[in-house]
């Protein structure tokens, strides 16, 4: 079975979100769980505070984001 280039694409965005989130999850929820490491990197990434708490905070700001794109479009329409 050949896939067209719209569903290459769209299976290569639907793999990176999923990477994305298992990294996350991982940053901001599992290393917080697991011991402490001696390794550099994973040890900034146990200690941070900064970002596992900045992710989730954006969400209330894109929901009221889609929903002020959205009321505009319908203003724009009923005008």
């Amino acid at each position: 079975m050949r896939l067209s280039k719209d569903q290459l694409m769209g299976s290569a965005f639907v793999a990176l979100g999923t990477v994305l989130f298992v990294c996350f999850f991982y940053a901001a929820i599992v290393s917080k769980l697991l011991p402490p490491y001696e390794k550099r990197l994973l040890s900034v990434i146990q200690n941070d505070r900064y970002y596992c708490l900045l992710v989730p905070l954006t969400l209330p700001v894109i929901i009221m984001g889609v929903y002020l794109h959205w009321l505009s479009m319908k203003m724009f329409k009923h005008a």
